[in-house]
């Protein structure tokens, strides 16, 4: 009786041992699908600057649509710092419609449409932006696999045990996920 208790509890430590190392190994992989998120988004946060004042010194008309991106560029910042992923989600899609209104305006200013360090910037920043919708993508599949982990039986006792929590995925703002109409974006 003694043996059969001693293989049981083995087995249930080995058990635990390999649940919570493969918890341990899901939770870094959420950690670091946000720092690969965070650098991008701090590559973005300092290409802004160059860009608003490229266009600046042609756009004399156009502040409005330079001061959006300009608080938009703020928020996102703030809600990147605070990893408030709500706020971030919200600032990205203010964001996002900034920059989209800014190159729509550039179509009026052909010179600046000409400029080297325009197009240079412009080009960094729609990389920038894809490699953020890369990474996003992968940051919210890791929060779903750990999520899903943690909730299924019997994973969840050891989750619990150990004190493994749940991750908030990074949500596309209402505005993003909608058709853009781009004949307003163009004027027409």
């Amino acid at each position: 009786m003694g043996v059969i208790f001693l293989a049981v509890m083995a087995v249930v430590g080995v058990y635990v041992v390999m649940t919570y190392n493969g918890l341990v190994v899901i939770k870094n992989n959420v950690a670091k699908a946000w720092a690969n998120i965070d650098v991008l988004l701090k590559q973005r946060h300092d290409e802004l600057p160059k860009l608003i004042d490229t266009c600046k010194a042609y756009m004399k008309h156009e502040q409005e649509t330079l001061q959006k991106v300009i608080e938009a560029r703020s928020r996102v910042a703030d809600a990147r710092e605070s990893h408030n992923l709500a706020a971030l989600g919200v600032a990205e899609g203010a964001l996002r419609a900034g920059l989209s209104g800014l190159f729509a305006l550039v179509e009026s200013y052909p010179e600046l449409k000409a400029n080297e360090q325009f197009q240079h910037l412009q080009g960094r920043i729609s990389g920038l932006e894809n490699a953020i919708a890369d990474r996003r993508e992968f940051y919210n599949e890791s929060v779903n696999i750990n999520n899903v982990r943690i909730a299924q039986f019997p994973d969840l006792v050891v989750a619990r045990l150990f004190g493994f929590g749940t991750f908030e995925l990074l949500k596309f703002a209402h505005a993003e996920v909608q058709d853009i109409d781009v004949g307003r974006q163009f004027g027409s």
